[in-house]
């Protein structure tokens, strides 16, 4: 047998013992790259901003970032935010949330928070970091949180808004020469989707050129089914011959939720309309003193006069008149004697 006979005898019999060795053992020379799993990759989806929290000065934010995750498990992933001012560039807030190893697969959410101050706009930078690298990053803008609503003055009941059906209506229920009795409807609404709580009703009548307050009242308005409008009536007493603004307020729990504003013309020379104030109207302030002014002898008794004379006696100078007259008789007593 030469050497090339040799050689082809050796590599038939190489093959056939590969070619037993895959059949009895399949896994034995596969490749190792197609058993290891891919590298671990995560990014983020998508991001949202939410209102949370709005107290006075400051609101709550609740971020939610959707992670997306492909590949082998991603250790040591925590997602932080800041809160920028759009306009100052300084951070106002900055949160870090702890993921720990992912391994799931396709997208997860995490919620986080950040406190900013009802004023002004803000830039969310949203950073994911895994092993303490930078993995991904989202900025997102938020603008108009001052018109969020403070949780504590969060109801749905608020003054009715009409063109033809008046919000404040003043009626007069009886009037002289001097004083008036007037009846003042106001209508709330229900804007929610539940009935409301009680708030209470505050009513100012406030007289149009000195805004000198002339009568208040209180009522309570009661609970009021979702969508439905109610009418609150109450009846003050003030001065008659004058125009008054009617300021009504709704407050819940002594936060004011609501105000608005209408009219009452009890001078027929002049008119007035909300939110506009007419001159010229003549004005006397005791027409608007309380009943408890001066004291004891409020009736007047006590006042000193103004017009030089006293009580049951003539104007004039009346005492140096009695003063000089007794002069005058003591004189001519001596005079006698």
């Amino acid at each position: 047998m030469d050497t090339r006979t040799a050689l082809l005898a050796a590599a038939a019999a190489l093959l056939v013992a590969t070619a037993v060795g895959v059949v009895a053992a399949p896994g034995a020379i596969s490749d190792p790259r197609a058993t290891d799993e891919p590298p671990g990759r995560i990014d983020i989806a998508g991001a949202t901003v939410a209102p949370g929290d709005v107290r006075g000065e400051t609101a709550e934010l609740r971020l939610g970032t959707d992670l997306r995750h492909r590949g082998g498990t991603v250790e040591n992933v925590t997602v932080r935010h800041r809160a920028i001012g759009a306009e100052s560039g300084l951070l106002v807030d900055e949160t870090t949330v702890e993921v720990g190893d992912v391994d799931f697969d396709g997208e997860r959410t995490v919620n986080g928070t950040v406190t900013v101050e009802r004023e002004g706009g803000y830039r969310i930078e949203t950073v994911v970091f895994a092993d303490g690298q930078r993995r991904e990053q989202q900025t997102t803008r938020v603008a108009g949180v001052a018109a969020l609503t403070p949780d504590y003055a969060d109801t749905q009941v608020g003054f009715t808004d009409g063109t033809v059906w008046p919000t404040v209506a003043v009626s007069v229920v009886e009037a002289d020469n001097e004083t008036a009795t007037l009846s003042a409807s106001v209508s709330v609404t229900n804007r929610g989707d539940e009935a409301s709580e009680d708030v209470d009703l505050r009513l100012y009548l406030r007289q149009a050129e000195s805004n000198v307050i002339a009568a208040d009242a209180t009522e309570t308005v009661g609970a009021v089914r979702p969508g439905r409008t109610d009418t609150v009536t109450t009846t003050v007493e003030v001065p008659a011959g004058y125009n008054y603004y009617v300021d009504a307020a709704l407050f819940d729990d002594d936060v004011l939720v609501d105000e608005t504003q209408g009219v009452a013309n009890l001078n027929p020379r002049e008119t007035i309309t909300a939110n506009e104030t007419v001159r010229d109207v003549e004005f006397s302030v005791e027409d608007f003193q309380r009943d408890d002014v001066g004291g004891e002898g409020g009736d007047g008794a006590d006042r000193a006069p103004t017009d030089g004379a006293t009580g049951g006696s003539t104007p004039g100078f009346g005492p140096l008149v009695a003063l000089v007259a007794l002069v005058v008789a003591a004189l001519t007593a001596r005079r006698r004697r």
